[in-house]
């Protein structure tokens, strides 16, 4: 059974700076492809970034060039800075484990965090 924890939100003001960790467990992390999403009030989730077992990532075009993910497998994390917040970068941010092939993330639907929440203030 994988577990994920997520930490590191909290509120900021626009173009300010959060980092998001994900600590893995229950599974050789390694192995694991990571992905965060988020999730604002009436809007459905949507995939944020995603990072292979291999390192390889992915950032949606509304984060590229402000949010980087980043895996340290020695500490069964991954973690998200998030740079230049905006206000519309305000959401619950969750991580999920999956696996990647050919350039797709495969999430699975069982292995979620409990999210966090961020909040940019204008």
């Amino acid at each position: 059974q994988v577990q994920l924890v997520e930490s590191g939100g909290g509120l900021v003001q626009a173009g300010g700076s959060l980092r998001l960790s994900c600590v893995v467990s229950g599974s050789t992390f390694s192995r694991l492809a990571i992905a965060w999403y988020r999730q604002a009030p009436g809007k459905q989730r949507d995939l944020v970034a995603f990072i292979s077992s291999g390192g390889s990532t992915y950032g949606a075009d509304s984060v590229k060039g402000r949010f980087t993910i980043s895996r340290d497998n020695a500490k069964n994390t991954v973690y998200l800075q998030m740079n230049s917040l905006k206000p519309e970068d305000t959401a619950v941010y969750s991580c999920n484990a999956g696996n990647y092939l050919r350039g797709i993330y495969y999430g699975s639907p069982d292995y979620w965090g409990q999210g966090t929440q961020v909040t940019v203030s204008s």
